[in-house]
């Protein structure tokens, strides 16, 4: 039996940061019914000059559908493509990187017209993209750049852990007097996690040079921020400050903290994280030591989603995105509801 390309990968590539956000719905691969146009799909976006074309359907590849923010993106995802009269369709990859290969190999055979595709193992999407590509068809890469691609939609990841670790560094100085401890919760194997990686770890060091740090941790989900943060409170009792490269790894060193017997208010602890997950906005709310997040909005991302691919069949020849990040923190309950909202 032959491979796919993904088995050759080493499983440490082929950890995903699925909390960043995305979405679709557990609906399986549909025959599209429908061709891409003819004409050939240039490797590379910059070399290529789309005809304008009319898109009836778009394939969203997502590959965790077990994420908490699942539900809400397919909802409003589906909504912003109605209105454009286009139909989105979904993969259910089951968190397995061969499957996604194989569905996606499936829309390329069957002409999935756009395909917006966040994949598990960037390196492993270059031949499947560059194949969408040939067969004239429109390809986003979704979280990340593909040296194949038509656009991509990307969420100001330096930014997101900039601001991260500048809000926890102030808290630092002003709550501890510049002195502590702090873990970071990182993800080095991707362009996003390693570029919220060093925002958050670089702002932080540069701010408060005074707070130890004891540890940077691989964890992305909130069993790893757990176990993760559990081994480190054993070493370091007194640790006051984790910072996560996701809130779901975050989160998981905020129940580590409590399991350790720290109070939800303890005024000498700091949890914070990236992505704005419904858990920790919460946590941010009820004024808990979770205390801050780089979070996204659930509709932008949404709605790029949809007009990104749309942008690139109408002729547009940069049509990636940065979906803006904003730190919310204690106290900013207004802009905290507002994006619970759009989570119901």
């Amino acid at each position: 039996m032959t491979s796919s390309p993904y088995s050759a990968v080493p499983a440490s590539r082929r950890k995903f940061l699925a909390w960043s956000a995305g979405a679709l719905a557990t609906t399986g691969l549909a025959a599209t019914g429908c061709s891409a146009p003819e004409g050939s799909g240039s490797a590379k976006a910059a070399d290529s000059s789309p005809t304008a074309r009319k898109l009836a359907k778009i394939g969203l590849d997502y590959p965790f559908t077990q994420i908490p923010l699942y539900a809400t993106l397919v909802k409003l995802s589906t909504a912003a493509a109605k209105k454009h009269d286009v139909k989105l369709l979904t993969t259910s990859d089951a968190s397995n990187p061969d499957t996604q290969a194989t569905n996606l190999n499936t829309w390329v055979t069957q002409k999935m017209p756009a395909i917006v595709s966040f994949p598990m193992v960037f390196e492993a999407a270059e031949p499947i993209a560059k194949a969408a590509l040939e067969a004239g068809l429109i390809w986003v890469t979704y979280g990340g750049t593909l040296e194949n691609q038509s656009a991509d939609i990307q969420f100001s990841f330096r930014e997101s852990g900039t601001l991260l670790g500048e809000a926890a560094a102030k808290w630092a100085n002003e709550e501890l007097g510049g002195k502590g401890k702090i873990a970071f919760l990182v993800d080095n194997t991707i362009e996003l996690g390693r570029e919220r990686t060093k925002g958050m770890i670089d702002a932080f060091t540069k701010l408060a040079p005074g707070v130890d740090v004891v540890a940077q941790e691989q964890a992305i989900d909130p069993d790893t921020g757990l176990s993760k943060s559990n081994a480190l409170l054993a070493k370091h009792r007194d640790l006051n400050i984790i910072l996560g490269i996701t809130d779901a790894a975050a989160y998981g060193g905020y129940k580590a903290f409590q399991q350790a017997g720290r109070k939800k208010s303890d005024a000498k602890t700091f949890v914070g994280g990236q992505d704005g997950a419904a858990p920790s906005l919460l946590a941010i709310k009820q004024g808990t030591f979770y205390r801050a997040s780089s979070a996204l909005a659930p509709q932008a991302i949404s709605n790029a989603i949809v007009d990104v691919p749309l942008a690139v069949a109408a002729g547009k020849k940069d049509a990636s995105v940065q979906v803006p990040v904003k730190l919310v923190q204690t106290g900013d309950t207004a802009e905290i509801d507002a994006l619970l909202a759009q989570n119901a």
